[in-house]
């Protein structure tokens, strides 16, 4: 028995279309069972672009600046009865946060070559006006300034003038520690009261807590590549003699001193920050 067959004709929704027309609508249960693709459209609708970061052109960032500086010093109080003019060569470093304010530590070494007190090795000197080495040949002494400077600072920089808000007018405030003396050289001569202990009876190293100040301005170039400090500093120190006694006079100088250091100082800066990112993303 031949087999009966039925044909069902397909609804007309279900039939293929041939040729233009419309596309067939998808139903919205379908999309919202691949939600993926309402992805790009609500990232579009919704989102709000993020601005790149800013970097040192035109914003305040935090900055790590090392510093190395030299100023031409004038003494003041006690330091100009013992010392003349001086150099000092400063390193220093800390962090510049982006409200502008500045803490760190820096230290200075203070050099010089003029030392008023010339008259300490006077009884060392034979009738021939020369001080006699080991040998008893003239030796050549020469006296110089030593010592150097540690602070803890703190700093405010006011972006009156400069190339960006991280640059302007800098005033600093420190506290710390000033220790010098005088460094008696006899160079290639071997002098026996100038050697050994025997030197700290002629060296007046004085030492105690001192404190600084600075105005000045900086400057922090928009590529890195121009970055200094200059400006007028201050330093004093509040110090006692360290030696018990002075072996040219016999006496202690166990008074109060008053150290003072004032000059201009200048310097060139490494800034260390991290590069802006000049892509934009989106939220």
């Amino acid at each position: 028995m031949r087999g009966t067959t039925f044909h069902t004709e397909a609804p007309i929704a279900d039939r293929p279309t041939f040729g233009p027309g419309p596309p067939a609508a998808r139903p919205w249960s379908d999309i919202m069972r691949r939600p993926f693709h309402l992805l790009p459209l609500i990232a579009l609708g919704a989102a709000a672009p993020c601005y790149a970061q800013h970097g040192i052109r035109d914003t305040s960032i935090t900055i790590v600046p090392i510093t190395l500086s030299y100023a031409y010093q004038v003494p003041q109080g006690d330091m100009a009865l013992r010392f003349g003019n001086s150099n000092s060569i400063a390193l220093g470093a800390g962090v510049k946060f982006k409200n502008n304010y500045f803490i760190g530590a820096e230290g200075s070494m203070i050099f010089g070559n003029k030392v008023n007190e010339s008259g300490m090795l006077s009884q060392l000197i034979a009738d021939n006006g020369d001080i006699v080495d080991q040998d008893g040949q003239p030796s050549a002494v020469l006296l110089y300034e030593r010592g150097w400077t540690a602070m803890i600072t703190a700093a405010k920089v006011m972006p009156i003038v400069g190339p960006n808000p991280n640059s302007g007018i800098l005033l600093k405030l420190g506290g710390g520690y000033m220790r010098h003396k005088v460094r008696v050289e006899t160079q290639n001569n071997t002098v026996p009261a100038l050697e050994g202990d025997y030197l700290k009876g002629y060296d007046r190293l004085t030492a105690g807590p001192a404190g600084l100040f600075f105005v000045g301005y900086q400057h922090l170039g928009n590529n890195r590549f121009i970055n200094f400090m200059f400006g007028f500093e201050v330093m004093l120190g509040f110090t006692h003699h360290l030696r018990p006694y002075n072996f040219d006079n016999g006496r202690t100088d166990d008074g109060q001193r008053v150290d003072g250091l004032y000059g201009l100082r200048a310097g060139w800066i490494l800034p260390l920050y991290r590069h802006a990112d000049d892509r934009i993303y989106y939220r």
